[in-house]
C-alpha cells in the first residue's frame, strides 16, 4: 500500500482491512482566504480525504483558532485586507513551528513569496487557479513531511539519551583493554618488558595501545596490519572512499571516536560497520554494541587513514556551518562576483534579480560557487536531504559532501539560482536546464544548470566550464611514445576525421583542443562549434550551440561549410543529422574533429553505423579513434610503494596478474586529497588503417574489428592503465573504478 494511503479516504477495501486496529490518524488542515468562494472551492478539494478541515475568514481568526487547538497544516491566501499571508505564515511560524505553512499567490507577488521562503516561514507555495489534483498531492506530501519531522524529532531525542550513555562510557573506555599487546607478544614481535611498559604508559597516559606502540617504533603499521588481516581476518577498508552520512556518524560522541580511534561507517539494519585502529579491544566493541543497540562489524584500517578521516569529518564540519552562518549574516565577502547575462531580455530579467536577490541567498550562493572555483570543482550537486541540504563537490571525478545547509534556506537557494540562469522559479515540478556566465575578480566561468524534482525538493547541478582555461599541449597529455606517434600522424593528414569518446567528465574536449592548435598556422581557418564554449582561442572562430533559436550543431555546421574552413571542431556528435554532415565535411576536404559517448575505439564505429551512417562513408572518412578514461593521480609528496591488492589484480582481469607488477599509494599529505592530487588520461588511440577500412566496409562485427586492431598493434585502455600503475602513477583501485572490473562472469 501506498504510504500516502493513510492521508486519503477512498482507498480500497482490502487496504481498510489491512489498517484495522491500527490508530487512524487525523490531520487538522486549516484554510484561510477573505473570499467564502474560495474557501469553498478549497474544502471541496478536500472532501475524500480523513482531513477534519477547520476554515478562517482572516488572519485574525486563524490565529485565534491555532492559539485554541493543535493545527497539523495551514494554507494561506497572501492577499487579505488586516494582515497578509505572508505575516500569518510568520506569526504561525513563530506561535506553532510545528505547523505545515503553505501559501496561496499569483506570479504578481514573487517579492512577498520569495522573503517568506527566505525567512522559512512557507513550506510551499501554491499558484491561483490551482490544480485540484496537484494541491491534494501537494497537503499529501506536506502531511508526510510533518510526520517525518514528528519521528525525527523523536529519534533526536533518542540518540540524545544514547549519547549520554557512550559520553558515560567513554570515561570507562580510557583503561583500553586490548589484546593486542598480547598478541604481538605470541607473534614474538613483542618482548614481555615491551608488554609491560605498553601497559604501564596506557594507564598513566590514558592513550590507546596501539598509538603507543606506533610511538615507541616497536610496529611497523602496515605489518600490523597485515597481521591483523591474515591472523585474526579482519578486512582493511580504504576510509577515503566511504562517504559517512551525518546520522551515522552521530551514533558515536566525537570524543570517544578520536581518543579510541574508530569511526562508525555504515548501518545496515542493526549492523554497523566500525572501523577501528584495533580491533582486538573486544570490551570496546561490546560496550559500543549495547549502547548503540547494534551489532557491531569490526574492520581495520591504518592510524594515519584514521587520523586524517576523523580530521576531515569533525574539523570541516565544525567550521562549515560556522562559516556558513557568517556568509550569510556578515558582510558580503563575495562582493567580486557578478552574473554576465548574455540575453537581449534584460528589462524582465532586472524585474526579477529585484525581487528575488534577497541577501542570504545571493551570499550564500556566491559563497557555494568561488568554493568550488577554490577547490577546482568539476561539478556542483545541491542535494536536498530529509532533515539538511548538502552541497556535494565532484574533485578530481570523485563527489565529497563540503557544506551543510538548513533545509528552511533550500528554496530561497534554488531560487535565486533559477533567477541567475533566467529560468521559471514558480515551475517546481519539471526538470529545467539552463545557463550562467559567472565573472570573479580573476576568472570567468560557464555554469550549466540542471534542476531535477525530488521527493525531498529540487537537485540541482551546476557543471563548471572556466572559459580562461589554458589550453594544453598535445606534450601535455601524458601520452604514451606510440600513442603520441599515432595521434601526430593523424593530425598530420588534410582530411578526415578524429574521434574522442568516453563518458562525460573524461576529458575529451581537452583532447581536441591540444589536437586542434598542434602545429597550429595563420595560414588555415580554424572554426569551432560546442555547446557551450569550453575554451577560449582567438586564432578560431567558435560558435556556441543555442537551441531556442535554431542553432543546433548540425545547422551551424552547414553554415561553417560555406565559410571556407580548413579544420573544424564539432563539440559533440549528438543524432544521425549532425554525424552525416560531418563525415561528408571530412570526405570533402576538411579535417574535423568531434567526440562521442562510447565505451571503447572501436565500440565508435558500432555507434555511428547504429546512428545510421553507412559503413562505406564511416570506413573513408574516419582516420583516427581515441577512447580515453581520467583516473586521479597519485601525490608526488607522498607516494610509497605498497603490496599489490589481490582483489583488485584478480578483477582487472589476467593482464594485471603479472608478479612484476608494482603498486604504489599516497599516504595522504597537505599538499593532497586524500593521496590523490589532479588527474592523468588512459588513452587507447585507433588509427584506421586500410585493412581496417576494408573490413568496416564489408560489415565486420566489432570482435573481428578489435581481433585486427589488437594485431596492428593497439594499446588498449587496460594496458595503457597497467603500465600507469607500474610507473606509479595510479592506484589498481582507481583503474577498477574508471574502467571497472575486466573479467567474465
Amino acid at each position: 500500500m501506498s504510504k500516502f494511503a493513510s492521508l486519503f479516504v477512498n482507498s480500497s477495501a482490502s487496504d481498510q482491512d489491512e489498517d484495522k486496529g491500527k490508530p487512524k490518524v487525523s490531520y487538522s488542515v486549516l484554510l484561510v482566504d477573505d473570499e467564502p468562494a474560495v474557501l469553498s472551492a478549497l474544502s471541496r478539494v478536500f472532501r475524500k480525504e480523513s482531513y477534519d478541515i477547520l476554515t478562517a475568514n482572516n488572519a485574525m481568526e486563524a490565529l485565534e483558532i491555532i492559539n485554541q487547538r493543535r493545527v497539523h497544516l495551514l494554507v494561506s491566501d497572501y492577499m487579505m485586507p488586516g494582515m497578509t499571508g505572508a505575516d500569518l505564515l510568520r506569526k504561525v511560524k513563530e506561535q506553532s513551528p510545528d505547523t505545515i505553512r503553505i501559501m496561496l499567490t499569483g506570479q504578481a507577488d514573487t517579492t512577498a513569496v520569495m522573503a517568506a521562503i527566505n525567512e522559512g516561514a512557507v513550506y510551499r507555495f501554491i499558484l491561483k487557479p490551482w490544480n485540484d489534483d496537484d494541491l491534494r498531492v501537494t497537503v499529501a506530501l506536506a502531511l508526510e513531511q510533518y510526520d517525518l519531522i514528528q519521528k525525527n524529532k523523536e529519534l533526536e531525542k533518542t540518540n540524545a539519551k544514547q549519547q549520554k550513555d557512550l559520553q558515560a562510557f567513554s570515561k570507562l573506555a580510557q583503561q583500553n583493554r586490548s589484546q593486542l599487546a598480547i598478541m604481538l607478544h605470541k607473534h614474538n614481535l613483542l618482548n614481555k618488558q615491551q608488554v609491560q611498559e605498553v601497559f604501564k604508559l596506557q594507564q598513566s597516559r590514558k592513550e590507546t595501545v596501539i598509538k603507543l606502540l606506533l610511538e615507541k617504533q616497536w610496529i611497523d603499521e602496515r605489518k600490523l596490519v597485515q597481521l591483523l588481516k591474515k591472523e585474526m581476518f579482519f578486512e582493511e577498508v580504504s576510509l577515503a572512499e566511504f562517504q559517512i552520512e551525518p546520522v551515522t556518524l552521530s551514533l558515536i560522541p566525537k570524543s570517544l571516536c578520536q581518543k579510541q580511534l574508530i569511526i562508525p561507517l555504515r548501518v545496515s539494519g542493526k549492523r554497523l560497520l566500525l572501523a577501528m585502529a584495533d580491533p582486538l579491544n573486544v570490551e570496546l566493541i561490546d560496550e559500543l554494541g549495547f549502547t548503540t543497540g547494534m551489532q557491531i562489524d569490526p574492520v581495520v584500517a591504518t592510524v594515519s587513514a584514521m587520523e586524517l578521516k576523523l580530521a576531515e569529518l569533525f574539523e570541516e564540519e565544525e567550521t562549515s556551518i560556522k562559516e556558513l552562518e557568517s556568509i550569510v549574516t556578515g558582510i558580503d565577502p563575495f562582493e567580486g562576483i557578478e552574473v554576465v547575462i548574455e540575453d537581449d531580455d534584460d528589462d524582465s530579467l532586472e524585474d526579477l534579480l529585484s525581487q528575488t536577490e534577497q541577501p542570504p541567498a545571493v551570499r550564500l550562493v556566491n559563497a557555494i560557487i568561488i568554493e568550488a572555483l577554490r577547490l577546482g570543482a568539476s561539478d556542483i550537486h545541491i542535494h536536498p536531504r530529509t532533515n539538511q541540504v548538502i552541497v556535494r563537490y565532484r574533485i578530481d571525478g570523485v563527489l565529497e559532501d563540503k557544506i551543510r545547509i538548513p533545509h528552511s534556506m533550500h528554496m530561497s537557494l534554488v531560487s535565486r539560482i533559477k533567477v541567475m540562469s533566467e529560468l521559471d522559479i514558480t515551475e517546481r515540478r519539471r526538470p529545467q536546464d539552463g545557463r550562467i556566465t559567472v565573472k570573479t575578480p580573476m576568472r570567468v566561468v560557464d555554469l550549466r544548470i540542471s534542476t531535477l524534482p525530488t521527493l525531498n525538493g529540487e537537485k540541482v547541478v551546476m557543471r563548471v566550464l572556466e572559459r580562461n582555461s589554458s589550453v594544453k599541449n598535445l606534450t601535455h597529455l601524458g601520452l604514451s611514445e606510440l600513442n603520441s606517434r599515432r595521434m601526430e600522424a593523424a593530425i598530420n593528414k588534410p582530411q578526415g576525421m578524429i574521434l574522442a569518446t568516453g563518458p562525460t567528465g573524461s576529458g575529451k574536449s581537452t583532447s581536441l583542443y591540444a589536437l586542434l592548435q598542434h602545429n597550429a598556422t595563420t595560414e588555415k581557418n580554424y572554426v569551432t562549434i560546442e555547446d557551450p564554449v569550453e575554451f577560449y582561442l582567438d586564432m578560431a572562430g567558435q560558435v556556441s550551440v543555442r537551441e531556442k533559436i535554431g542553432l543546433s550543431f548540425a545547422s551551424i555546421l552547414r553554415a561553417i561549410l560555406r565559410q571556407d574552413p580548413d579544420i573544424i571542431l564539432l563539440g559533440e556528435i549528438r543524432d544521425f543529422e549532425t554525424a552525416e554532415v560531418a563525415l561528408h565535411a571530412a570526405l570533402t576536404g576538411h579535417l574535423v574533429f568531434s567526440t562521442l559517448h562510447t565505451n571503447s575505439s572501436i565500440g565508435t564505429i558500432a555507434r555511428l553505423l547504429d546512428l545510421g551512417i553507412k559503413p562505406f562513408v564511416a570506413a573513408q572518412a574516419l582516420e583516427c579513434i581515441i577512447a580515453q578514461r581520467l583516473v586521479r593521480r597519485i601525490c608526488d609528496h607522498c607516494r610509497e610503494e605498497v603490496t599489490p591488492n589481490e582483489e583488485e589484480i584478480y578483477l582487472l582481469g589476467p593482464l594485471f596478474n603479472d608478479p612484476h607488477l608494482k603498486t604504489y599509494h599516497g599516504r595522504g599529505c597537505h599538499k593532497c586529497n586524500h593521496g590523490y592530487k589532479g588527474r592523468i588520461g588512459l588513452y587507447e588511440v585507433l588509427t584506421i588503417t586500410e585493412e581496417l577500412r576494408h573490413h568496416i566496409a564489408g560489415g565486420a562485427s566489432s570482435k573481428e574489428l578489435h581481433e585486427i586492431a589488437v594485431a596492428n598493434g593497439l594499446v588498449t585502455l587496460v594496458a595503457d592503465a597497467k603500465t600507469r600503475v607500474h610507473n606509479g602513477l595510479t592506484t589498481t583501485y582507481e583503474v577498477l573504478r574508471v574502467l571497472g572490473t575486466q573479467i567474465e562472469v
